[in-house]
């Protein structure tokens, strides 16, 4: 260690606790490795005989590692994962422990899946439900105060079959979008792909705030947001915290997420200050969809274990803070082969490229078929605060092309398919910097989804989510429309003619979801509302697109979701929008009547008292200050009164319904979710104006700023 900073060789640390191809090919007999890396990397069937050889191997590397238990760690809808340990003893005889774990238990587990969220697939007489072993995500360790532990991804599924979870249904996604551009890169002439795979870097944007201010907030305790916070007198208007240096507290916080992450073999490459002040960002190397969702599992719950031993909390919800930055989570979504080729890379010469041009199609008519699914699939009861301000990309879904790819496209449209744009250079004007080649695309923050060079951002996903749900929307919705063009290129008789003409039909029919403007401005709705597309500006409004005719068909024929599964979705994103707004609501109405209302109280009497004391020592002096305070504080303290009255009758009358869930969430929404907008303002005049040593919580400047 050298003045206090101790050294890490990233080549050594880096996946030291992962059971990865280097510790399988030294553990593992040469057939069973061979045997599971096709099934890894060609996505067929595994071979049970496998299972009992693999499951030693792992056990004894676990036990060398100082693993005491294993868990089959999947990831319910509950949007977060869960785990079960059980330790590697099997048996004591003769007062010796004997170790085992035989190929059963690594592939099958059996939680009680009535106890999560199942839209009525599993009652709780009907508790049964199965993980099974998902071989294609690395198992790993976990350390932590508990001990080590060996984690084993699965999916999680019904004893009748359905899919309860996130990933069953991204893997399938994923065989869907693999099957189809398989077919369309065979009509291009490629013969060794075995495989596509959805790739995925995961952007992860959180706040940090010191624990012990953190504790002192019911809301942020119980809802992950504040319900109440008056503006502190700077923001992030100085645009002076992003990119910023660290501060000391948070590198030493950063410095540990990366060697626990980079153990468990996740590739995070980036962090930084974010814009808002305590706001900052994590993101990883690109990788499949499914290990990068695994990953992003576990960098949420990294951050929030590590915050901890520093004393801080790491906030992951949406928009914990009015008035500035919210948070997402950037799902830069593409296509690669098995062999290493981004599909959506455009070369030298992208409009000479054929293959890119019909990739390229296959998204944009994708994104405008099934923008309604794609909202959805970014819809929470945070973002509901978050998108259209600060940053976040609004709620009407449109793409970024850039000036370069867009004029292409037109061209094509126009029939001038073959004019040639020279690649540009920013000349900087100082000598001694080199001229650097302009990309094809300028970076749009303001478009929900842009393409940025080789891959698409989807900027809508909300930072608390998994990133499973825009991924399984953009794989099958990729997939339907790769499944129409392969269609009917098998069937051309001339190849490059047909090609042309699926991408100027594409552009013609679909250019309206093709903005590369500000999407923040108001002109920009009214256009888009001109164009026909949809401005979804809620989760509740959002959730019906799951259940469409549409998506029914989609989700059904790739064999993605059945109808069972989407009808169960629907109902557990609206019983969860239900739950979510209920806390918030249970949370306010406790901090207003325990913590502001008394707080207020000892003010006017101290102000009383203080009025009474002065006119008793100077008979005739002017308290017209003290009496204005005194007014403000009872005038405001009545408002928040009444309006928090009247959000406990909301509240009760919204629980009263016994309705069809979608008018139930409807009236969270519109009764409940507008009510807790009147008394917050009350709360927050009363912040303003209240002696900042009598106020019952901490404010935004120390939230904000204390770190």
């Amino acid at each position: 260690m050298a003045n206090g900073v101790s050294k890490t060789n990233l080549k050594e640390v880096f996946g030291e606790n992962v059971f990865n191809d280097e510790v399988m090919r030294e553990r593992l007999p040469k057939n069973v490795y061979k045997a599971l890396r096709k099934t890894m990397d060609e996505g067929l069937p595994l071979d049970p005989s496998v299972a009992d050889v693999v499951a030693n191997a792992m056990k004894d590397w676990a036990i060398e590692k100082g693993a005491t238990h294993y868990t089959h760690w999947f990831q319910p809808m509950t949007g977060i994962t869960a785990e079960k340990h059980e330790s590697f003893l099997n048996t004591v005889t003769e007062g010796k422990a004997i170790t085992e774990f035989s190929g059963k238990s690594l592939i099958k587990g059996e939680p009680d899946a009535s106890s999560f969220p199942s839209g009525g697939i599993r009652a709780t007489f009907e508790a049964r439900g199965y993980t099974v072993w998902d071989s294609t995500s690395y198992a790993f360790l976990k350390e932590d105060d508990g001990g080590i532990t060996l984690y084993i991804p699965t999916a999680f599924c019904a004893y009748t079959g359905e899919a309860l979870d996130k990933k069953t249904p991204l893997l399938r996604s994923m065989e869907a979008v693999s099957e189809q551009a398989l077919r369309v890169l065979r009509l291009f002439g490629n013969k060794t792909a075995k495989r596509v795979f959805a790739t995925v870097g995961a952007e992860q944007e959180y706040f940090l705030i010191d624990k012990d201010l953190y504790l002192k907030r019911k809301d942020l305790v119980f809802t992950g947001r504040t319900l109440f916070g008056a503006k502190p007198p700077k923001g992030q208007e100085l645009e002076d915290h992003y990119f910023g240096s660290l501060k000391e507290r948070v590198a030493a916080f950063m410095k540990e997420i990366d060697i626990e992450l980079w153990k468990m073999g996740i590739p995070v490459k980036t962090k930084h200050n974010e814009v808002a002040p305590a706001q900052h960002e994590i993101a990883p190397i690109f990788e499949n969809a499914n290990i990068a969702t695994d990953h992003n599992q576990v960098i949420m719950d990294t951050l929030k274990r590590v915050a901890n031993r520093h004393n801080l909390a790491c906030l992951l919800h949406e928009k914990p803070f009015a008035g500035v930055n919210g948070s997402g989570k950037h799902d830069n979504w593409s296509l690669a082969t098995n062999d290493g080729q981004n599909l959506f890379d455009p070369g030298k010469t992208p409009h000479e490229n054929a293959q890119f041009l019909i990739f390229l199609s296959a998204v944009i008519k994708a994104v405008d078929e099934y923008a309604e699914l794609l909202r959805a699939s970014a819809a929470n009861t945070g973002n509901d605060h978050r998108l259209g301000a600060n940053e976040a990309p609004p709620a009407i879904v449109s793409m970024f092309l850039g000036d370069q790819l867009t004029g292409i496209l037109e061209n094509i449209e126009n029939g001038n398919g073959n004019e040639k744009r020279e690649r540009e250079y920013l000349r900087i004007g100082v000598n001694t910097l080199p001229p650097l080649p302009k990309d094809a695309t300028d970076r749009n923050r303001t478009s929900p989804f842009a393409f940025t060079g080789n891959k698409f951002e989807f900027r809508m996903v909300p930072s608390s989510a998994s990133v499973a749900n825009p991924n399984v929307v953009l794989n099958t919705a990729v997939a339907e429309v790769l499944k129409e063009f392969a269609d009917r290129l098998e069937k051309a008789d001339d190849f490059d003619a047909e090609v042309n003409e699926i991408v100027r039909e594409t552009i013609k029919n679909h250019k309206r979801i093709i903005f590369n403007g500000d999407g923040y401005s108001e002109d920009w709705v009214k256009e888009a509302e001109k164009r026909g597309l949809k401005n979804i500006k809620n989760t509740v409004d959002a959730i019906p697109a799951w259940i469409s005719d549409k998506s029914i068909n989609l989700f059904t024929k790739h064999g993605v979701f059945t109808e069972v599964e989407l009808r169960a979705r629907y109902e557990i994103k609206l019983e969860e929008y239900i739950k979510h707004i209920n806390i918030e609501a249970r949370t306010m109405v406790d901090m207003v009547k325990k913590q502001i209302v008394p707080a207020v109280i000892r003010e006017i009497t101290d102000v009383s008292k203080s009025i009474n004391e002065i006119r008793l020592a100077i008979p005739n002096v002017d308290v017209e200050a003290q009496l204005e305070l005194l007014n403000d504080l009872q005038v405001n303290l009545n408002s928040l009164r009444k309006e928090t009255l009247e959000l406990e009758k909301e509240l009760e009358n919204a629980h009263s319904f016994n309705g069809d869930i979608y008018e139930k969430a409807a009236m969270f929404r519109d009764k409940v979710a507008e009510k807790m907008k009147q008394v917050r303002i009350y709360g927050d005049k009363l912040e303003t104006i209240v002696d900042e040593n009598k106020w019952p919580f901490p404010s935004y400047e120390k939230l904000l700023f204390y770190v």
